[in-house]
């Protein structure tokens, strides 16, 4: 089947956060864009202000409150909501949606699927069967057949302000990569394609539990040799957990993966990493998700990947820690020392 032609329809982007409202800006500068929010607010003060999130938005936005509007006009879609809401999202947008639109999602988290009545215990245990990708979540809930991913170091106000970035889009479609590529390469936005959907879908979400980590890590004060040790470990832990759960290993050892681990590990910039930063100066868990502007997607993958660790038998200490932190079941500090002493796999053993 062959794509239906974009160039006489506007793009799609649904989700007007940070990321989103970046991506929708870099979309117009070659297309006519559609920048759908559930917040009729927010698309109002688009309208009169032509800013969102501290960013400018492009003359080509135009902001929009209507999911069936995104639908049919659009045949190009990128989703960029928080994953706990995006299998509503993707039920209400389903009904406009056909198999010849694409969908190309910017979002780095997990979702649970898990049947009515199903609680997780030691009796039963979270599997990978109760757990989706977004492009998964797509497949199942809409009749789209091209679908792909928008993963890599993406931090997005570095892209609002015109920095130079690259990404990369996955598909098991090569028409779906050259469509993104299409339409968001420009002189400072590279983008590379990859077939390997669900690892580089499994990079962007993985990465985010070793920002949390990094963030304590500067909290504390502990000096960017403690941060490499972190992040080279937790790069070990992450193709660990991939491989269980369906990725391969070369997509963690490309942009998408370390790339992407290293600037999140790395930026005050990214949510994760600030949520880290905030526990080590002594503030609780509660007191930071009240007042964080958006979603950091890493506190519920901590608490995912420890379930299917313990089920699959994988260890993944830096995972486990940051659970018993975030609980209050360990202080940071605390944690700070225990990983001087822990006995850590053989360096690489997954080539």
């Amino acid at each position: 089947m062959a794509l239906k032609s974009t160039s006489n329809s506007p793009v799609g982007v649904v989700g007007a956060g940070s990321f989103g409202t970046a991506i929708a800006n870099i979309l117009a500068e070659n297309n006519q864009v559609l920048l759908y929010s559930r917040k009729p607010e927010v698309v109002e003060k688009i309208a009169k202000t032509r800013k969102n999130v501290g960013q400018d938005i492009h003359d080509h936005v135009t902001a929009v409150a209507d999911l069936e509007e995104i639908g049919k006009r659009c045949n190009v879609i990128f989703p960029i909501v928080p994953s706990a809401n995006f299998r509503d999202m993707v039920r209400n947008l389903a009904p406009y949606l056909r198999p010849y639109h694409v969908l190309i999602h910017g979002t780095k988290g997990l979702d649970i699927n898990l049947p009515k009545g199903h609680k997780i215990s030691p009796r039963s245990p979270l599997t990978r069967e109760h757990v989706r990708t977004m492009s998964e979540v797509i497949a199942e809930e809409s009749s789209v057949v091209r679908v792909g991913a928008l993963a890599g170091p993406n931090l997005a106000r570095e892209m609002a302000a015109q920095q130079p970035a690259a990404s990369v889009v996955a598909s098991h479609f090569d028409e779906v990569i050259n469509t993104g590529q299409k339409l968001l390469k420009n002189d400072r936005f590279l983008i590379y394609g990859s077939n390997d959907l669900i690892g580089i879908e499994l990079c962007g979400v993985l990465k985010n539990i070793i920002a949390i980590g990094a963030g304590m890590i500067a909290g504390l004060g502990l000096g960017e040799n403690s941060k490499a040790l972190l992040i080279s470990r937790g790069m070990v832990e992450m193709i660990h957990i991939g491989k269980v759960l369906g990725g391969n290993v070369h997509a963690f050892l490309g942009l998408a993966g370390v790339g992407d681990l290293i600037a999140t590990c790395s930026s005050p910039l990214s949510r994760n990493y600030t949520v880290g930063y905030r526990l080590a100066k002594g503030e609780t868990m509660k007191e930071i998700m009240e007042n964080l502007e958006e979603t950091a997607e890493g506190v519920n993958t901590i608490e995912i990947i420890r379930n299917l660790g313990a089920y699959y038998k994988i260890r993944v200490p830096i995972t486990e820690t940051l659970h018993k932190i975030i609980h209050g079941e360990m202080t940071v500090q605390d944690a700070a020392a225990y990983f001087m002493k822990f006995p850590f796999r053989a360096e690489i053993d997954f080539i």
